[in-house]
């Protein structure tokens, strides 16, 4: 990096300080969030579940796509309080609003990742669970 030029030193410096920023708030949220500790806990349960039973790359996808939205909306909902909390420490119904529709998204993405993870993983666990039985 040395040898570029100091403009592009400085974008690549500015690209690179927002993933920190971005990997700080992530790591932020995980201190904070007990919600996002499950879901980070229910990803590596799926993630080891994918890899036991070796699903295909399209459920991989789907997976991937399931977690994601999850966390996204994790995310954007403690974004979202927090923001609240800083702007109306007081009780408002707005503020409780916001914070409920927030955690709304939250409910609904987990639902879907959930919907999807049945999909995938429930007949091979059945599967699973018949072998053992006979």
């Amino acid at each position: 990096m040395a040898d570029l030029p100091p403009s592009q030193r400085s974008l690549l410096r500015r690209r690179a300080d927002s993933f920190g920023h971005a990997f700080r708030g992530v790591a932020s949220a995980l201190r904070s969030e007990v919600h996002l500790r499950f879901h980070a806990l229910a990803t590596v349960v799926v993630i080891g579940l994918g890899f036991y039973f070796n699903i295909s790359r399209t459920e991989w996808a789907l997976v991937a796509l399931a977690a994601g939205t999850v966390w996204t909306a994790e995310l954007a909902n403690t974004a979202i309080e927090a923001l609240t909390d800083l702007v109306s420490p007081e009780y408002h119904p707005l503020a409780g609003k916001a914070k409920d529709v927030a955690a709304g998204a939250v409910l609904l993405a987990a639902l879907a990742a959930l919907v999807v993870g049945a999909l995938i993983f429930a007949p091979r666990l059945f599967q699973l669970a018949i072998e053992n039985q006979e």
